[in-house]
């Protein structure tokens, strides 16, 4: 029996997970406008790797975001048909939420350390929450996280007042240096090998977990679309002779 999980909240990480959180296989593409032609490809791969059937699934973990409506829509989508079509669960695990529990682990944080994820939210600003670790047994354990801050949205160097005190990561310190000073060889984005452990681990403790995304602004296709709606009700009149 076995986990699979996915997210696109950035590229595209699919991993398939035993039940006890040893990770089967992993796939991944640096994808980042074609999640939908790179997901379903990655899913047969590690299905295959893993030699799982999907009869032998237990539970489609994925990404909640933040991030850009239209990525995360793909990932959050495939995992809801699957669970449909499957008859099992679909548990859903902030994308950040995985980047923090990967950096706990690699850079061996410890009880009350503290931490502020912060990723690409384009537009020159950063998706970005700021966490405590509660609980940490060692490096293949999974870390008991307590948010302190966020998750929010916002431009690079205004994040950079939550960050004092916490070790960085997420690829916004990569892209934004100047205001957020990463760690080194802290992860940059969601391993789904450790956003299914964090799936495992919450459902045994009996958390809730919602798929409802964490787009926290509106998508520029639903402005883009409004302007043409208001557009479309006043019609500038058309110059004589045009079409």
């Amino acid at each position: 029996m076995a986990v699979l999980a996915l997210d696109t909240s950035a590229s595209v990480t699919v991993a398939v997970v035993s039940d006890d959180g040893a990770r089967l296989a992993r796939r991944d593409a640096p994808e980042r406008r074609r999640h939908a032609e790179a997901l379903a490809p990655l899913v047969e791969e590690a299905l295959a790797e893993a030699g799982v059937d999907r009869r032998d699934l237990t539970a489609v973990a994925v990404g909640t975001g933040p991030a850009p409506f239209t990525g995360l829509r793909v990932g959050l989508v495939t995992a809801r048909t699957l669970g449909f079509a499957l008859g099992i669960p679909v548990l859903g695990v902030p994308s950040l939420d995985a980047i923090a529990a990967q950096a706990v682990s690699d850079l061996g944080l410890e009880p009350d350390d503290e931490l502020l994820v912060a990723t690409d939210a384009r537009r020159r600003e950063v998706y970005w929450a700021r966490y405590r670790v509660v609980a940490h047994e060692g490096p293949h354990a999974v870390p008991v996280l307590e948010t302190v801050a966020g998750p929010d949205v916002g431009p690079a160097a205004a994040v950079a007042e939550h960050a004092a005190g916490a070790v960085v990561v997420g690829e916004g310190g990569e892209l934004y240096p100047d205001a957020l000073d990463g760690a080194d060889d802290a992860p940059l984005v969601p391993d789904a090998a450790v956003l299914a452990r964090l799936a495992i681990a919450r459902r045994a403790a009996g958390t809730d977990q919602p798929t409802e995304p964490l787009y926290l602004r509106r998508p520029d296709v639903h402005e883009a679309a409004a302007r043409k709606r208001v557009s479309d009700t006043t019609p500038a009149p058309a110059p004589e002779g045009s079409r």
